[in-house]
Parts: C-alpha cells; sequence; structure tokens
C-alpha cells in the first residue's frame, strides 16, 4: 500500500506512540519511551535531509519488534516490506542473554545494509544522550561507561554511511567521556 512521505512518518510516529503506550526510558526517569524513538527518527532526518520518509519512519518503528507484540509481517502489511524488512534487522533476538546479544551487535555491524546501519548509531547515540548525567552516581557512570565501550564496538562496524552522524556519534561519544 502506497502511502505519501509525510503520512507515511506520521503514521509510523502514531503507530510508535500506541504500542509504547506506558513504557519508560532507561537513563532518564520516568522519560516516555517514545522521547527515544522521535530522537532516533529525527536524528535519521537531520543527517538525510529529510530525503527518505521510510527510513525516518523506521526511526519511529525501530524498536517495536523487539519491544512490543508487532511482527515483521504487520509492519509489512501497514507499512511496506521496505520498512519491515529495515526494523527486522535492527531487531534484537530478546530471547538470548544480554551479553550474546551484544556480542552479535558487534559481529554483525559490518554486515548490516548502509541503512540498517544509520539506524544502529541514530540509536545508538540516543542511548549514550539518555545515561549522561550533570552528577552521575558511581553507578550510573559504571553504566555510561559500559554502555559506551560497547557502542563504539558496534558503530565502528557502522561507520562510513554518513559522515555527518559519524562526527554526531564522536561528539556524543567525547560529552559522555567527559562526565565521568
Amino acid at each position: 500500500m502506497w502511502m505519501s512521505p509525510i503520512c507515511l512518518v506520521s503514521e509510523a510516529a502514531e503507530f510508535a506512540a500506541r504500542r509504547h503506550t506506558g513504557m519508560s526510558r532507561k537513563g532518564r526517569g520516568d522519560e516516555p519511551y517514545i522521547n527515544h524513538l522521535a530522537e532516533v527518527a529525527n536524528l535519521i532526518a537531520t543527517v538525510t535531509g529529510g530525503r527518505d520518509a521510510e527510513l525516518i519512519a523506521v526511526g519511529w518503528l525501530h524498536d517495536t519488534i523487539e519491544d512490543t507484540p508487532t511482527t515483521q509481517g504487520e509492519l509489512a502489511e501497514r507499512f511496506n516490506a521496505r520498512v519491515a524488512g529495515l526494523v527486522a534487522e535492527v531487531t534484537d533476538d530478546m530471547r538470548l542473554p544480554k551479553s550474546t546479544r551484544r556480542q552479535l551487535q558487534v559481529m554483525e555491524a559490518p554486515g548490516k545494509s548502509p541503512s540498517a546501519k544509520l539506524i544502529k548509531i541514530a540509536d545508538k547515540i540516543s542511548n549514550i544522550r539518555a545515561r549522561i548525567h550533570s552528577d552521575p552516581s558511581a553507578e550510573e557512570r559504571a553504566d555510561l561507561t559500559d554502555y559506551v565501550d560497547w557502542a563504539e564496538k558496534v558503530v565502528l562496524g557502522c561507520r562510513g554511511v554518513n559522515a555527518e552522524l559519524d562526527r554526531m556519534f564522536d561528539d556524543t561519544v567525547k560529552l559522555a567521556r567527559s562526565t565521568l
């Protein structure tokens, strides 16, 4: 089913908001989870000049399979095969232990499509930003260090698709490390 670009992005935002109702984001207290999805979609829109509505929609939807009962088939039916395929490409298998999922992200990052690499980098930027606090506790510092160290390994395999996003990631890591 074809949708105009603005309708596609709007529909994806609403769908993501409804599917993530009641979820809170890690790292920023009780911040609604939808804020993370909005940030990822906005990062993608910014670095691509808004030229790829399907990719921006994936920014909104990138966690729906992972965090909700949503299926790839449902996304394909509601949006299209490319959107559903990209969401599936960036989805972790939540049945696996966290350490295994992290290891797989590092190993599989270089083989991801260019579009999936953009989503991965934007997601890592947003997640690092959420962990930066002005006066972090020892636990928050440890979590930030652990996350940044791992995110750098994932992003190493994703670099080179968009220089602006690469720079934004580097700036985010530099800011995070300055708070430790």
